[in-house]
């Protein structure tokens, strides 16, 4: 008779698909009474499952505190204003030295004092600012000669989880949405008027492809122009997050400003 075929031989190693279904598994089958039925569970839990896989207990540290700061894409980015002028969003994340509350207390001063932001709100671990519109916030963006690229931004938020007694996982998220809006917004105008100059060039008697060239020649650049500056805001934003992040990570965000470096600004040059 012909030997039972013998179970395929387990590799020496495995790849990383088959590594993700083996703890996928592994997790199932480890979700008993000690699990609730939506199979979630406690850090806790989670921690004791880490220390069973092997994972080292700090990267699974600053594997939860990412979680915790995601954030979800809003349903709006993936309707029609995101499909013509692009994404409202801009993020950046660092770890840092210092703890929670350093942190975004530092953030609050830099925000409120450089960038002419307001606080929004307050929570235990993220503070959300908003652009200052009042006249003392007019008159610091016209005297600093600083770009303030955060002040389109509807809000900026920023959160920080403890990785541990001295480390934190800083976040910070901003959204341009009211600024793409009223990019279309301009963008229907442009169009509008497109229109309206064929309109009158049809009263005039012009022939229906000279009336149509303002619409089709204008709509096109209209469109463009919107999105480059939409785009352009989106990109100048995100660069605005990174060298507050460049900042926070060397101390300078929470430190006041110089007399010689506020006089720089005033004037619209730099300090030597």
């Amino acid at each position: 008779m012909p030997d039972a075929p013998r179970p395929p031989t387990v590799p020496s190693s495995i790849d990383r698909a088959s590594v993700d279904r083996i703890l996928a598994r592994a997790l199932e089958l480890q979700s008993s009474s000690s699990v609730d039925p939506d199979g979630r569970l406690t850090e806790a839990q989670l921690e004791a499952l880490a220390r069973e896989v092997g994972l080292d207990p700090i990267n699974l540290r600053q594997a939860l505190a990412e979680e915790r700061t995601r954030i979800e894409a809003p349903a709006f980015e993936r309707g029609v204003l995101a499909s013509l002028y692009g994404s409202s969003g801009a993020s950046a994340q660092r770890t840092v030295c210092g703890t929670p509350a350093q942190v975004l207390k530092a953030l609050d001063d830099w925000m409120q004092r450089q960038e002419s932001l307001m606080p929004q709100r307050y929570f235990s671990d993220r503070v959300v600012w908003e652009a200052r519109n009042d006249f003392v916030g007019h008159m610091r963006r016209a005297v600093s000669g600083r770009g303030h690229a955060l002040v389109r931004a509807t809000n900026v938020g920023a959160t920080a989880i403890a990785l541990d007694e001295s480390r934190v996982l800083v976040r910070l998220d901003a959204h341009l949405g009211g600024y793409r809006a009223l990019m279309a917004k301009q963008n229907v105008v442009v169009t509008g008027a497109g229109v309206v100059a064929g309109s009158v060039l049809v009263t005039l008697s012009f022939s229906v492809l000279v009336a149509l060239a303002p619409v089709a020649v204008v709509a096109p650049i209209a469109f463009a122009m919107a999105r480059a500056s939409h785009n352009q805001s989106v990109a100048r934003t995100q660069l605005a997050l990174e060298q507050v992040l460049d900042r926070l990570e060397r101390g300078e965000a929470g430190r006041p400003p110089s007399l010689l470096s506020m006089l720089a600004a005033a004037v619209g040059g730099r300090p030597r």
